[in-house]
């Protein structure tokens, strides 16, 4: 994010906020109302004329697949990252669900990955991987790589990682110090 001071020895604020989006899951979203209004559609407005079991079916069908790639999809249209000097906290969406707190007594490190890819996690969205770990992919580009105590790692893409894992390093290190 441009609002963020850069540099090593810049000083960093007591809230350090980023953000990825992703305008592609907007045209999925589209394809899940698309789905739903037919199911809509059906419903109101059928001629069916046979059994009314393949109808309901069509119906139930086309609400479900349209409910769940509508909202599936609109979770991850963007990912917000916020860092305060206890935790980190990662939201998804517009309604910032799903939702994962780490404290960062948690954290054993962090580090800049500049080429996460859907790819390489299976897709977008909140993906686990157990070779990989566990990641927020909202689309290509750079991300933050967590490394926690648990031996597990959290990788999260957000605009200007490198930034935020400047600041992770730097509460980490403060944290250790008390």
């Amino acid at each position: 994010m441009r609002d963020h001071p850069h540099g090593e020895n810049a000083p960093h604020p007591d809230i350090w906020t980023g953000r990825a989006s992703n305008r592609i899951q907007w045209l999925l979203a589209l394809v899940g109302a698309a789905c739903l209004a037919l199911g809509i559609e059906l419903a109101v407005d059928s001629a069916w004329t046979s059994e009314i079991a393949p109808l309901v079916m069509a119906v139930v069908g086309c609400i479900a697949a349209g409910l769940l790639v509508l909202f599936g999809t609109l979770a991850f249209v963007h990912v917000a990252l916020r860092v305060d000097k206890e935790s980190l906290e990662v939201r998804c969406g517009h309604m910032g669900l799903p939702r994962r707190r780490i404290p960062l007594a948690h954290v054993a490190g962090a580090e800049f990955d500049p080429h996460v890819t859907p790819r390489h996690w299976g897709g977008w969205g909140y993906r686990w991987r157990p070779e990989k770990g566990t990641a927020v992919v909202v689309r290509r580009g750079e991300g933050v790589v967590l490394r926690l105590w648990d031996g597990h790692t959290f990788t999260i893409t957000v605009d200007d990682a490198e930034a935020a894992v400047r600041v992770i390093k730097d509460r980490l290190r403060s944290g250790a110090a008390h």
